[in-house]
Protein backbone atom coordinates (compact mmCIF):
# COMPACT_ATOMS: atom_id res chain seq x y z
CA UNK A 1 0.00 0.00 0.00
CA UNK A 2 3.10 2.32 0.85
CA UNK A 3 4.04 2.21 -2.75
CA UNK A 4 0.58 2.99 -4.01
CA UNK A 5 0.80 6.40 -1.80
CA UNK A 6 -0.79 5.43 1.72
CA UNK A 7 1.70 6.98 3.98
CA UNK A 8 -0.63 6.60 7.47
CA UNK A 9 -2.49 3.29 8.68
CA UNK A 10 -5.11 3.94 11.68
CA UNK A 11 -4.74 1.26 14.60
CA UNK A 12 -6.56 0.86 17.47
CA UNK A 13 -5.69 -0.57 20.79
CA UNK A 14 -8.98 -1.72 21.41
CA UNK A 15 -10.71 -3.47 18.74
CA UNK A 16 -13.92 -2.44 17.70
CA UNK A 17 -17.49 -2.53 17.81
CA UNK A 18 -18.40 -4.69 14.14
CA UNK A 19 -21.65 -5.64 15.60
CA UNK A 20 -24.82 -3.12 16.21
CA UNK A 21 -24.67 -4.18 20.07
CA UNK A 22 -21.89 -4.45 22.42
CA UNK A 23 -19.66 -7.55 21.84
CA UNK A 24 -18.66 -10.17 24.37
CA UNK A 25 -15.19 -10.85 23.86
CA UNK A 26 -13.13 -8.59 25.12
CA UNK A 27 -9.77 -7.89 22.53
CA UNK A 28 -7.93 -5.27 24.19
CA UNK A 29 -4.51 -3.64 25.30
CA UNK A 30 -5.74 -2.49 28.53
CA UNK A 31 -7.05 -4.98 31.27
CA UNK A 32 -9.95 -3.35 33.87
CA UNK A 33 -7.10 -1.83 35.80
CA UNK A 34 -6.04 -0.12 32.69
CA UNK A 35 -2.95 -1.96 33.02
CA UNK A 36 -1.18 -2.87 29.36
CA UNK A 37 -1.78 -6.71 28.35
CA UNK A 38 1.69 -8.13 26.89
CA UNK A 39 0.38 -10.18 23.98
CA UNK A 40 -1.06 -7.46 22.53
CA UNK A 41 1.87 -5.07 23.15
CA UNK A 42 3.90 -7.15 21.10
CA UNK A 43 1.44 -7.81 18.55
CA UNK A 44 1.48 -3.51 18.60
CA UNK A 45 5.60 -3.31 18.64
CA UNK A 46 5.26 -5.37 15.27
CA UNK A 47 2.64 -3.46 13.52
CA UNK A 48 5.20 0.00 15.10
CA UNK A 49 8.24 -1.37 13.58
CA UNK A 50 6.91 -3.08 10.18
CA UNK A 51 5.29 0.62 9.62
CA UNK A 52 8.78 2.49 10.32
CA UNK A 53 10.77 0.15 7.78
CA UNK A 54 8.13 1.35 5.01
CA UNK A 55 8.03 4.81 6.20
CA UNK A 56 4.27 4.68 7.28
CA UNK A 57 3.05 6.74 10.03
CA UNK A 58 0.33 5.28 12.48
CA UNK A 59 -2.88 6.77 14.23
CA UNK A 60 -2.98 4.65 17.28
CA UNK A 61 -6.11 4.74 18.69
CA UNK A 62 -6.37 4.16 22.70
CA UNK A 63 -10.60 3.80 23.19
CA UNK A 64 -13.64 2.64 20.84
CA UNK A 65 -17.55 2.84 22.19
CA UNK A 66 -19.26 -0.44 22.99
CA UNK A 67 -15.67 -1.99 25.12
CA UNK A 68 -15.13 1.52 27.37
CA UNK A 69 -17.08 0.09 30.01
CA UNK A 70 -14.60 -2.94 30.29
CA UNK A 71 -12.27 -0.06 32.40
CA UNK A 72 -13.62 -0.42 35.60
CA UNK A 73 -13.95 3.49 36.60
CA UNK A 74 -12.40 6.96 35.64
CA UNK A 75 -8.67 6.36 37.20
CA UNK A 76 -8.40 3.33 35.34
CA UNK A 77 -9.19 5.19 31.92
CA UNK A 78 -6.36 7.70 32.76
CA UNK A 79 -4.18 4.75 33.50
CA UNK A 80 -4.63 3.45 30.10
CA UNK A 81 -3.87 6.57 28.58
CA UNK A 82 -0.63 6.78 30.83
CA UNK A 83 0.85 3.78 30.28
CA UNK A 84 0.45 3.85 26.20
CA UNK A 85 2.00 6.71 26.44
CA UNK A 86 4.85 5.77 28.77
CA UNK A 87 4.79 2.40 26.63
CA UNK A 88 5.40 4.54 23.19
CA UNK A 89 8.29 7.08 24.72
CA UNK A 90 9.75 3.91 26.74
CA UNK A 91 10.19 2.45 23.46
CA UNK A 92 11.50 4.87 21.12
CA UNK A 93 8.32 4.16 18.85
CA UNK A 94 8.54 7.38 16.41
CA UNK A 95 6.42 6.95 13.55
CA UNK A 96 3.21 7.47 15.98
CA UNK A 97 0.37 9.84 16.77
CA UNK A 98 -2.08 9.15 19.52
CA UNK A 99 -5.52 9.48 19.02
CA UNK A 100 -7.19 9.10 21.94
CA UNK A 101 -10.79 7.30 21.15
CA UNK A 102 -12.70 7.18 18.01
CA UNK A 103 -15.74 9.04 17.53
CA UNK A 104 -15.87 10.63 21.34
CA UNK A 105 -19.19 11.99 20.06
CA UNK A 106 -20.96 9.04 19.84
CA UNK A 107 -23.31 8.54 22.72
CA UNK A 108 -21.80 5.05 23.53
CA UNK A 109 -19.24 6.13 25.61
CA UNK A 110 -19.94 5.27 29.75
CA UNK A 111 -17.11 6.92 31.48
CA UNK A 112 -17.80 10.77 31.07
CA UNK A 113 -14.31 11.57 30.26
CA UNK A 114 -14.26 10.12 27.19
CA UNK A 115 -17.30 12.06 26.16
CA UNK A 116 -16.71 15.35 23.99
CA UNK A 117 -17.06 17.94 27.07
CA UNK A 118 -13.92 16.18 28.48
CA UNK A 119 -11.94 14.39 26.06
CA UNK A 120 -9.80 17.35 26.16
CA UNK A 121 -8.42 16.43 29.71
CA UNK A 122 -6.86 13.20 28.37
CA UNK A 123 -5.18 14.76 25.56
CA UNK A 124 -3.96 16.72 27.96
CA UNK A 125 -3.08 14.24 29.99
CA UNK A 126 -1.10 12.52 27.15
CA UNK A 127 1.01 15.54 26.19
CA UNK A 128 1.91 16.24 29.41
CA UNK A 129 3.59 13.03 29.35
CA UNK A 130 7.41 12.98 28.02
CA UNK A 131 11.06 11.13 27.89
CA UNK A 132 14.09 12.73 27.35
CA UNK A 133 12.09 16.19 26.44
CA UNK A 134 10.27 14.09 24.30
CA UNK A 135 6.21 13.79 24.03
CA UNK A 136 4.06 12.48 21.45
CA UNK A 137 1.42 14.21 19.42
CA UNK A 138 -2.07 13.60 20.61
CA UNK A 139 -5.91 14.16 19.33
CA UNK A 140 -9.08 12.54 19.51
CA UNK A 141 -11.79 11.67 16.72
CA UNK A 142 -15.71 12.61 15.64
CA UNK A 143 -18.10 10.74 14.39
CA UNK A 144 -19.38 11.55 10.67
CA UNK A 145 -20.58 14.99 10.11
CA UNK A 146 -19.58 16.34 13.80
CA UNK A 147 -17.00 18.94 13.31
CA UNK A 148 -14.57 19.33 16.23
CA UNK A 149 -15.47 21.28 19.41
CA UNK A 150 -13.25 24.47 20.28
CA UNK A 151 -11.69 22.78 23.77
CA UNK A 152 -10.59 20.32 21.54
CA UNK A 153 -8.99 22.16 19.18
CA UNK A 154 -7.58 24.14 21.19
CA UNK A 155 -5.37 21.09 22.89
CA UNK A 156 -4.93 19.15 20.14
CA UNK A 157 -2.18 18.72 17.69
CA UNK A 158 -4.36 17.70 14.72
CA UNK A 159 -7.82 17.75 13.91
CA UNK A 160 -9.46 14.23 12.96
CA UNK A 161 -12.85 13.88 11.38
CA UNK A 162 -15.44 11.11 9.71
CA UNK A 163 -16.73 11.10 6.68
CA UNK A 164 -18.99 8.42 7.04
CA UNK A 165 -22.81 9.89 6.73
CA UNK A 166 -21.67 12.94 4.80
CA UNK A 167 -23.49 12.40 0.97
CA UNK A 168 -22.54 15.70 -0.46
CA UNK A 169 -19.05 16.50 -1.12
CA UNK A 170 -19.35 19.87 -0.37
CA UNK A 171 -20.15 18.72 3.19
CA UNK A 172 -16.77 17.79 3.34
CA UNK A 173 -15.00 20.91 1.93
CA UNK A 174 -17.32 22.67 4.70
CA UNK A 175 -16.49 20.97 7.41
CA UNK A 176 -12.96 21.36 7.00
CA UNK A 177 -13.56 25.63 6.70
CA UNK A 178 -15.89 25.10 9.92
CA UNK A 179 -12.77 23.34 11.80
CA UNK A 180 -10.35 25.88 10.61
CA UNK A 181 -12.42 28.71 12.01
CA UNK A 182 -12.96 27.80 15.26
CA UNK A 183 -11.54 30.28 18.04
CA UNK A 184 -8.88 28.48 19.19
CA UNK A 185 -7.62 27.29 15.17
CA UNK A 186 -4.20 27.05 14.64
CA UNK A 187 -2.04 25.46 11.41
CA UNK A 188 -2.45 22.07 12.09
CA UNK A 189 -2.89 18.85 9.99
CA UNK A 190 -6.72 17.94 9.52
CA UNK A 191 -7.53 14.18 8.83
CA UNK A 192 -10.08 12.78 7.63
CA UNK A 193 -9.56 9.21 8.93
CA UNK A 194 -12.48 7.09 8.13
CA UNK A 195 -15.10 8.00 4.98
CA UNK A 196 -17.25 5.05 3.61
CA UNK A 197 -18.47 7.14 0.65
CA UNK A 198 -16.78 6.12 -3.06
CA UNK A 199 -17.90 7.33 -6.18
CA UNK A 200 -14.22 7.66 -7.29
CA UNK A 201 -15.13 7.47 -10.88
CA UNK A 202 -16.91 10.51 -10.26
CA UNK A 203 -15.06 14.35 -10.47
CA UNK A 204 -16.78 15.46 -7.43
CA UNK A 205 -16.54 13.06 -4.22
CA UNK A 206 -15.84 13.09 -0.87
CA UNK A 207 -12.03 12.06 -1.21
CA UNK A 208 -11.45 14.87 -4.18
CA UNK A 209 -13.15 17.55 -1.97
CA UNK A 210 -11.05 16.66 1.09
CA UNK A 211 -7.65 17.47 -1.42
CA UNK A 212 -9.50 20.65 -2.16
CA UNK A 213 -8.99 21.82 1.32
CA UNK A 214 -5.66 20.42 1.81
CA UNK A 215 -7.04 17.59 4.35
CA UNK A 216 -6.15 14.17 4.35
CA UNK A 217 -8.96 11.45 3.69
CA UNK A 218 -9.03 7.88 4.86
CA UNK A 219 -10.35 5.37 2.90
CA UNK A 220 -12.94 2.79 4.62
CA UNK A 221 -14.31 0.40 2.99
CA UNK A 222 -16.34 -1.91 5.14
CA UNK A 223 -17.72 -3.73 2.90
CA UNK A 224 -21.67 -4.10 2.59
CA UNK A 225 -21.34 -2.30 5.57
CA UNK A 226 -20.82 0.99 3.83
CA UNK A 227 -23.46 3.44 4.89
CA UNK A 228 -23.90 2.24 8.93
CA UNK A 229 -25.58 -1.58 8.05
CA UNK A 230 -24.12 -4.37 9.78
CA UNK A 231 -21.93 -6.68 7.46
CA UNK A 232 -19.41 -9.65 8.12
CA UNK A 233 -16.22 -10.35 6.79
CA UNK A 234 -16.13 -12.32 3.59
CA UNK A 235 -12.84 -12.02 2.61
CA UNK A 236 -13.75 -10.59 -0.59
CA UNK A 237 -15.28 -7.08 0.23
CA UNK A 238 -13.77 -4.89 2.14
CA UNK A 239 -11.05 -3.65 5.01
CA UNK A 240 -12.85 -3.63 7.65
CA UNK A 241 -14.56 -7.16 9.07
CA UNK A 242 -12.04 -10.26 9.21
CA UNK A 243 -11.23 -12.53 7.80
CA UNK A 244 -10.31 -9.78 5.08
CA UNK A 245 -8.58 -10.07 2.30
CA UNK A 246 -6.01 -7.01 2.04
CA UNK A 247 -5.24 -7.50 -1.54
CA UNK A 248 -6.72 -5.20 -4.67
CA UNK A 249 -9.50 -7.61 -5.53
CA UNK A 250 -12.88 -5.87 -5.46
CA UNK A 251 -13.67 -2.68 -8.28
CA UNK A 252 -14.34 -0.65 -5.39
CA UNK A 253 -10.72 -1.45 -4.08
CA UNK A 254 -9.07 -1.06 -7.69
CA UNK A 255 -11.17 2.04 -8.18
CA UNK A 256 -9.68 3.83 -5.16
CA UNK A 257 -6.13 3.26 -5.97
CA UNK A 258 -6.14 4.06 -9.21
CA UNK A 259 -7.58 7.55 -7.95
CA UNK A 260 -5.12 7.90 -5.80
CA UNK A 261 -2.01 6.91 -7.84
CA UNK A 262 -3.17 9.94 -9.99
CA UNK A 263 -3.17 11.85 -6.81
CA UNK A 264 0.10 10.98 -5.71
CA UNK A 265 2.15 9.82 -8.79
CA UNK A 266 3.00 7.13 -6.93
Amino acid sequence: MKSLGIDVPDETMWAGLPEPESQPWHNSAFDAEGELVQPFMDRLTQILEETDALGMVVILGCFYFGQDERLKDEDAVKAAVTNACDWLLEHNHRNVVVEINNECNVQRYEHEILQPHRVHELIELAKAIEKDGRRLLVGTSYGGRRVPDDSVCGVSDFLLMHGNGVTDPDRIADMVDQARALPSYRPMPVLFIEDDHFEFDQPSNNFVSALSRYASWGYFDPGEGAGGGAASGDYTEGYQNVPINWGINTPRKQAFFDLLQKVTGA
